[in-house]
């Protein structure tokens, strides 16, 4: 069984409490937006980080994190990226991968809403762990936290923390 921690749109604020939060998961997957290489670099000393770069990340950071990262953990195929959309409304570069790679999950970030949805058309799982950082007109900051064992994906949890410091 593997433990993740999923977050978005940073935009260059790292909450403390993240790593509270994650203490217990076995990686962390950052959906684009980080908005600095510290945060990248503090999140992965901390634990395996996988992450892609966002709409908003420059220079460095989309030198070394991808627009799209596709990988297996566990027996479940992921695609992450950052600008993603949801079920019936993919942003037309991600639903080009989705219909290439046919993931069991798929996770972005970018619209700072909180979304699990599942998409009986490509029979994945849709993640978007809303926006962890300060800048946008979200009013709570949300992470996502599950467990994937085998071929399941159970145990979301939804965490939320104040907009405010």
């Amino acid at each position: 069984m593997t433990r993740i921690g999923v977050l978005s749109d940073t935009h260059a604020y790292l909450d403390e409490r993240i790593f509270e939060h994650f203490k217990e998961c076995d990686e962390i997957w950052h959906a684009g937006d980080i908005g600095s290489l510290k945060v990248v670099q503090k999140l992965a000393a901390f634990k395996p980080l996988r992450a892609v770069h966002g709409n908003v990340d420059g220079g460095s950071l989309r030198g070394n994190y991808p627009e799209f990262l596709s990988f297996e953990c566990e027996q479940v195929s992921v695609l992450l990226t950052h600008i993603g959309g949801y079920p019936g409304r993919y942003w037309p570069e991600a639903k080009r991968k989705i219909i290439e790679l046919r993931p069991d999950l798929f996770v972005c970030g970018h619209s700072h809403i909180l979304k699990v949805q599942f998409d009986q058309t490509f029979n994945m799982l849709c993640v978007n762990p809303g926006a962890a950082g300060l800048e946008g007109f979200h009013q709570v900051r949300t992470l996502l936290r599950f467990e994937i064992d085998g071929k399941n994906i159970q145990n979301l949890e939804v965490i939320e923390m104040p907009k405010h410091h």
